[in-house]
């Protein structure tokens, strides 16, 4: 496999791709729309860069390695970071041992040159800047250029490009002129009961039956509350639970106080109440000012017995 390209007397050492390995399970749809993007259905037609949309821990990039996997490319995966400067997506110079500068394509450089898929990962924690050097890559002109090498780089036409975004507080705002190149985008929704212990089951083979099906009532009860606890936090959860179980044969916990400690260790106090925890969300969604009383965590605010109601009464009888 050629690991070294050489364009305008630069040489360019290529990064190499990941060993995408996996099955992905359920939600067929999303990713036969995934697949559609990456088509190309005429000489004339561009291939799609898709934002691929939804809470941590959901399954996007996995989405994205079930795609390339589909279509046996190269997959590459860029982590972007608030730090990712135009030159780490591109071209990095590096002093080599004989004191000369070499010039290391990063792994969408080498997607874009090899023809492969890239996963530009955690997208919308990337900084404007970094995003203003890609923007050629992802219209009709489809190249990219690296200032520090001092080189255009044309896009191979099998590359293929996708971009995960969080759906949290602590990402930039994607300027629109890159959204309007970032096409279509495709919201992962939580996966439905079966889907979700498939899921468990397929990266944890050696859990219980009882503590699979514990964590899948706890996700699908905070699914149905939306709150964001994701197959990923179950799988960090069992993966705790079985250790401490394994830990000492001799003095074994039960299964379910291995199961409720993993829970609190892994997700904190609060996931000890969901209902409570969604309350207190709802709450901070619709009116951050409104100040929180005990009877709040027992009773729904138009509940006869909620406590505070008693002084609206008396105000109303006035």
């Amino acid at each position: 496999m050629q690991r070294e390209v050489t364009i305008d007397n630069i040489h360019l050492h290529l990064s190499h791709p990941h060993d995408a390995t996996g099955e992905w399970i359920g939600q067929r749809e999303i990713l036969q729309q995934l697949m559609a993007c990456w088509l190309v259905v005429d000489e004339r037609d561009l291939p799609l860069t898709p934002r691929l949309v939804g809470p941590p821990g959901i399954g996007k990039t996995a989405l994205g390695m079930a795609g390339a996997q589909l279509r046996k490319q190269e997959l590459y995966i860029y982590q972007c970071t608030a730090d990712t400067r135009p030159e780490d997506l591109l071209v990095t110079p590096v002093l080599a041992e004989s004191g000369k500068i070499a010039y290391h394509a990063s792994p969408l450089v080498s997607a874009v040159l090899r023809g492969g898929i890239c996963i530009l990962d955690e997208g919308n924690r990337m900084n404007e800047k970094s995003w203003a050097s890609l923007a050629p890559l992802f219209d009709q002109r489809r190249y990219v250029e690296s200032i520090v090498a001092g080189i255009t780089i044309q896009a191979h036409p099998n590359f293929r490009c996708c971009v995960t975004m969080n759906q949290d507080e602590s990402t930039f705002e994607i300027p629109d002129y890159i959204l309007s190149r970032l096409q279509p985008t495709l919201q992962l929704g939580f996966p439905q009961r079966q889907d979700e212990l498939a899921i468990l089951q397929y990266h944890l083979p050696f859990a219980a039956a009882e503590m699979l099906s514990l964590t899948v009532d706890f996700l699908q009860s905070a699914h149905e509350l939306k709150l964001d606890y994701s197959p990923r936090d179950g799988i960090n959860m069992l993966r705790y639970a079985m250790k401490r179980l394994a830990q000492d044969p001799k003095h074994p916990l039960s299964k379910d106080a291995a199961w409720r400690e993993a829970l609190e260790k892994c997700l904190g106090d609060e996931a000890l109440d969901l209902h409570a925890l969604a309350q207190r969300k709802r709450r901070s969604l619709g009116d951050a000012n409104v100040p929180l009383g005990l009877g709040d965590f027992f009773f729904s605010p138009d509940d006869p017995l909620h406590p505070d109601r008693e002084d609206e009464d008396e105000d109303e009888d006035i």
